[in-house]
């Protein structure tokens, strides 16, 4: 199965890599290789995650991230990859309209 990171999810990858980096040398790097094996592991597995939002939701295995995906005909695209603790109104903020997300409108 083909798995596609649309570019918000690419800008919140980057923005994760960015305040990882801020906190120790080799943090980012950590974190760019560790949530690219949880979204390569939607090539196996996608389609079995719960539903939050509309889209399957992947959490992460080594950081308190969360995968948002949905399942197409040509495999999954990942829509959006959030700090798991925001609190649940900052990350329902992400869905409404005039929001930074791209899960407006799809």
């Amino acid at each position: 199965m083909n798995v596609e990171i649309l570019n918000e999810a690419r800008l919140d990858i980057a923005d994760s890599v960015a305040f990882y980096h801020r906190q120790s040398d080799g943090a980012g790097n950590y974190f760019f290789e560790r949530i690219f094996d949880d979204i390569e592991s939607l090539e196996e597995t996608a389609g079995v995650h719960e539903m939050h939002f509309g889209y399957h939701r992947k959490i992460a295995s080594r950081h308190p991230f969360l995968i948002y995906y949905r399942v197409v005909p040509a495999g999954a695209e990942v829509v959006a990859v959030l700090d798991g603790r925001s609190l649940p109104s900052e990350i329902d903020d992400r869905h409404r309209p005039n929001s930074r997300n791209p899960l407006d409108g799809c």
